[in-house]
């Protein structure tokens, strides 16, 4: 890995407010992949796909939904505590618990905090019978300070054009032979290309989860709950500048960090689990 960083095993509430001692030392993006409060105990897997004997990689067992809550608020609390003044924090969640943790978080973080929601829709989940499906997970999106940095030119937020669109409005072109449409807004003309795209919406289905590929993908780790590097990657890159630091509280298999890493931003990835930092430190070489 080109950056090295820092994987500490314990309780972020605990180790997190030892991280920054200074302004410079404040975090532009945190993410939060809590346990879901699934009710389950869950082990890694090797490489082909048979569950390790042994320890649990994590249990979600939290006897109830209070209890989860009250895991939670405290952390969110020491995490809004280290961001930088641009820095956000992102919370991924599914539909057992971000309602409620909504509500909490616009407690600890500030309803103004509130920058949006990010539907990421992995392309797996189970089909029900009796009611709709769930196949979709939530990220809550919260920058506490006067701005957020968002990097909003960056290719990876960007999508194409509809191909109607492309069709009936993108029918001129210039020197080179790129096709554009120009609108005007409010007495101010803009001039959009086609091969450009348009910005990047809420709903993100381009980000297949790992379960779907899992082991034929070779960026398994067999951590039974990892997220895509390309989910990552499309957060990393809009909230972060290379140099920029970048803190996973509950990291996992350490995805957030790997990506971190090859982008060149510093980072900090924490967890309880054992087995989680077995497998993260294998993953990027500390």
């Amino acid at each position: 890995m080109p950056e090295k960083g820092k994987l500490l095993e314990g309780d972020c509430l605990e180790l997190v407010p030892r991280l920054v001692r200074r302004a410079t030392e404040r975090f532009d993006l945190v993410y939060v992949d809590p346990p879901f409060n699934t009710g389950l105990a869950h082990r890694a897997r090797g490489k082909q796909g048979a569950r390790i004997r042994g320890e649990h990689a994590y249990a979600d067992a939290w006897g109830g939904l209070d209890a989860f809550l009250g895991m939670l608020e405290p952390r969110l609390a020491v995490l809004r505590d280290v961001l930088a003044e641009t820095g956000s924090l992102w919370l991924h969640l599914d539909h057992r618990t971000v309602h409620d943790a909504k509500v909490l978080a616009d407690r600890v973080l500030g309803r103004g905090a509130f920058k949006g929601e990010i539907v990421w829709v992995p392309g797996n989940g189970a089909r029900g019978r009796r009611g709709p499906s769930v196949t979709h997970q939530t990220i809550l999106v919260y920058a506490p300070g006067r701005e957020m940095l968002w990097n909003h030119q960056d290719p990876w937020l960007r999508e194409p054009f509809a191909s109607v669109s492309q069709k009936m409005h993108f029918k001129n072109q210039d020197a080179s032979g790129r096709r554009y449409r120009d609108r005007t807004i409010a007495g101010k003309t803009y001039r959009y290309y086609a091969d450009v795209g348009r910005q990047l919406g809420s709903v993100w289905s381009d980000c297949p989860a790992m379960r779907a590929n899992t082991p034929l993908n070779p960026e398994t780790t067999g951590y039974p709950t990892q997220k895509p590097e390309r989910l990552l990657e499309r957060i990393v890159r809009a909230t972060t500048r290379e140099g920029s630091r970048v803190l996973d509280p509950m990291c996992g298999s350490g995805t957030t960090l790997a990506v971190a890493a090859r982008l060149g931003r510093r980072w900090v990835g924490v967890d309880r689990s054992p087995v989680a930092l077995a497998i993260a430190r294998a993953r990027l070489g500390v």
